[in-house]
């Protein structure tokens, strides 16, 4: 009875292990799937080839690896991947500025990581690990110093250069420690004489018993010489000796330590081996003094400041490689988002446009994704090497080398926010697979914090994983392309994705029968559109897939264009208009009968022949649109630039008539003060001849006096000038002037000659040259020239 009841309780504790077991094994079954998944999406996408070209801008060892590492995990959040990009901008700006360098290719990071090591376990550093040290805080110290002196000029570079100012800020600079290590170690790694006294007397010894042995030695083979004989001064493993031609016989005695047939012996003789005895002894000394130093200079490391500066400087390091890649390559920092399918935009527009045109993102978002003149970055770097190797190469400037290094076509990818797969349609080796490739490697480099190959105006929806069934060379080795495989790689991928994956499928349904293919394809594109992943572009040949966007707005068709005029493809992608068959066509322009194209056209169904003409209308429509509407945005923008200029002029004349008037007005008043002065100095010396004595004024002739009565009589007639005027009056007329001089003031009393009226003055705009009065119940706006001071 006590076993059974063990039994039975014990039988629940075993099934529970069990399960949990399963569980767990189905969890790493999931894990090691999820894996292999991304292993193979990454390397379909080539991501190993382009970490390894951004890691190859960091300068230091230590960075290219842990820039590797970084972009490889690609498990960053949408936060870290925020900072990833903060961090990349602010390198950027100082690389932009000039002044502040983080180049670290003097500093060999890794030596000073193998010192940190080795002081931790209480071994001595080397002096090359101590000079490594000194050049690691040395760097530190310039990189802060630039920093402090340009925000010092400027202290908005201090934002600007945020997060990375904290990083350099904190650099802890020991100045003793780098005095230390100077006073006792050279710049060649060496250990300076004066670093102690023990060490110095045991180098003075070493020099005293080597002079001695090179003398005997060289004592011995002036004894020995002869025309015939040949013997040099050997020295091995410290050990001053004598080497001896092959066959040749001496007369002193001596220890043999090497020989060989035709290259001679090695003999130390006897009379030097004590010499030789005593000289390793010293040297001994010398390597323990040495040891001794090291030590003492291992203990004054503060490892954990010397680690930390390290790490920073490693990471400075990462940061640059990933600003000095953005701009070599004419990269742009990418907007990331996390998109909202609760606030789409109903709005429609597919086209591509003039990227000038673009401004600000809208508030509301309009696109899922949105790249303009999109690169393929390892496409660009390739084309970048072609030219190098060109420009070395004179003899390359022929009409095919200038194909070849032809430029990669741009492309524009425009995704609405109701688009939830994007079916691309076109001819084989049209660029497909290439776009496919384009945006998945832009939506890992903007997730790790890498410009993207694109217009300023990238925007990038964070995606948490990136899936890509995507056929090359090696998965066609691996049986990735069949039907099955196909599917299999699919149906993995559908079962991790999640709702905010990106998932590329290159010739979704291949592989079988065209009408099972097709079916097979449409129904795994709506199961991804209904509850799979934020966005899924996949190429086919299908053309009933091309039917999709009717029937469900969850669908967009793009095409890539094909030039049938020169029979070759364009590489652009047209979008909202689902490619057509050019096969038959193709064939009756490369001369095939025309029975058989004629045959082949009524094979393929009078219907398909229809939808053909009819998706030919829409290309020309949509080019036509296209066209006028790039001229619509020419004018527009023309007639901007001609509004903008009429109104600078307008504000520019307006300016010049007011300064023009106060101007009059000033020069009025100066004559006015002239006159006036005038006219004192003549009263002054009228009042001082009326003083003076009567036998000075004599009687006026009558003929002068007729002439005064007539000159008199003259000036009556006539209106008083400013000269004829009393000292009184021109007092009253300047303060008049002076007081109308400049323009009025709020609440003061003007006369409108059109009104016939005094009004009052409720806003005066000087710069305008208006003027706003109360006239009765009306308010008027008038021009400063239309009124008269009262």
């Amino acid at each position: 009875m006590l076993s059974f009841a063990i039994t039975t309780h014990a039988f629940p504790v075993i099934a529970i292990n069990k399960w949990k077991q399963r569980h767990m094994q189905r969890q790493m079954q999931r894990v090691s799937l999820s894996a292999s998944i991304h292993h193979d999406s990454l390397r379909v996408l080539e991501w190993d080839k382009l970490c390894d070209l951004v890691a190859s801008f960091a300068t230091t060892s230590l960075g290219r690896q842990a820039l590797k590492d970084q972009l490889w995990s690609l498990n960053q959040t949408f936060e870290e991947s925020l900072k990833l990009l903060e961090e990349t901008n602010a390198a950027v700006e100082m690389n932009k500025h000039g002044t502040l360098r983080l180049h670290l290719g003097h500093l060999d990071a890794m030596l000073v990581k193998t010192a940190i090591q080795h002081a931790r376990r209480s071994i001595p550093v080397s002096g090359y690990e101590a000079r490594a040290i000194v050049a690691l805080l040395q760097c530190a110290e310039i990189v802060q110093g630039d920093l402090k002196a340009v925000i010092k000029e400027d202290k908005d570079w201090h934002n600007r250069f945020m997060p990375l100012t904290e990083v350099i800020m904190e650099f802890v600079i020991n100045r003793s420690l780098i005095k230390a290590i100077e006073q006792v170690v050279d710049e060649d790694g060496s250990i300076k004489d004066s670093a102690s006294p023990a060490l110095k007397q045991a180098r003075q010894q070493v020099q005293v018993i080597e002079r001695k042995v090179q003398q005997l030695i060289e004592s011995i083979i002036r004894n020995e010489k002869s025309e015939t004989s040949t013997l040099e001064v050997n020295n091995i493993d410290g050990r001053w000796c004598v080497r001896v031609d092959s066959g040749q016989k001496t007369s002193f005695k001596g220890l043999l330590l090497s020989s060989g047939s035709g290259v001679g012996s090695t003999i130390e003789p006897l009379s030097a081996v004590p010499l030789n005895d005593e000289l390793q002894r010293a040297r001994s000394l010398v390597v323990k003094a040495e040891a001794d130093v090291l030590l003492a200079l291992t203990k004054k490391l503060d490892l954990d400041d010397i680690e930390k500066t390290l790490n920073s400087l490693v990471e400075l390091d990462v940061i640059n490689a990933r600003a000095t890649y953005g701009l070599s390559f004419g990269g742009s920092s990418p907007h990331i988002f996390l998109p909202d399918r609760s606030s789409s935009s109903t709005a429609e527009a597919f086209l591509p446009r003039s990227e000038n045109l673009y401004g600000p993102l809208p508030s509301k978002r309009e696109w899922t994704l949105y790249l303009l003149k999109a690169y393929h970055p390892l496409l660009l770097q390739r084309h970048k090497e072609k030219l190098r190797k060109a420009k070395k190469n004179v003899n390359l400037a022929t009409s095919d080398a200038a194909l070849d290094n032809a430029p990669p076509v741009p492309v524009d990818f425009l995704v609405s926010q109701k688009t939830r797969v994007i079916v691309i349609t076109g001819p084989n080796t049209g660029g497909k697979t290439i776009c496919l490739k384009t945006v998945g490697l832009a939506a890992m480099m903007a997730k790790s914090g890498l410009y993207v190959l694109a217009s300023e105006s990238a925007q990038i929806p964070w995606f948490d994983s990136v899936f890509a069934d995507i056929g090359d060379e090696q998965s066609l080795s691996q049986s990735l392309s069949t039907f099955s495989g196909h599917l299999k790689q699919i149906s993995n991928i559908k079962s991790q994705s999640t709702s905010q994956s990106l998932v590329l499928l290159d010739e979704v349904g291949a592989g079988t029968n065209p009408l099972e293919g097709a079916a097979l394809g449409m129904a795994l594109l709506e199961s991804f559109a209904q509850d799979s992943c934020l966005l899924t572009m996949a190429t086919t040949h299908h053309g009933e897939l091309k039917t999709l966007k009717y029937s469900d707005e969850a669908f967009e068709n793009a095409c890539m264009e094909f030039d049938e005029v020169n029979l070759k493809p364009t590489y652009k992608v047209l979008w909202g208009v689902p490619g057509r068959s050019n096969a038959i066509n193709i064939a009756e322009r490369l001369g095939l009968p025309s029975v058989v194209v004629d045959t082949a056209r009524m094979l393929y169904g009078s219907a398909s022949a229809e939808i053909d003409e009819v998706i030919t209308d829409m290309e020309r429509l949509k080019q036509e649109y296209q066209e006028l509407l790039d001229e619509a945005r020419h004018y527009l923008r023309h007639s901007r630039g001609l509004y903008n200029s009429l109104l600078n002029t307008r504000r520019k004349i307006i300016e010049y008539s007011t300064n023009l008037r106060f101007k009059k007005m000033r020069d009025v008043s100066e004559a006015a003060a002239m006159a006036r002065s005038i006219l004192h100095k003549k009263v002054r010396e009228l009042d001082a001849s009326a003083k003076q004595p009567s036998q000075n004024n004599k009687t006026i002739s009558s003929s002068n006096l007729s002439a005064t009565n007539k000159s008199q009589t003259v000036a009556e007639n006539k209106e008083p000038t400013i000269a004829d005027k009393s000292a009184s009056s021109v007092k009253v007329f300047n303060r008049s002037r002076s007081d109308k001089s400049g323009p009025p003031k709020v609440g003061d009393m003007v006369h409108v000659s059109s009104l016939g009226k005094q009004v009052t003055v409720l806003k005066v705009d000087s710069s305008k040259g208006e003027i706003v009065v109360q006239a009765g119940n009306m308010k008027l706006k008038l021009k400063l020239t239309d009124i008269q001071r009262s």
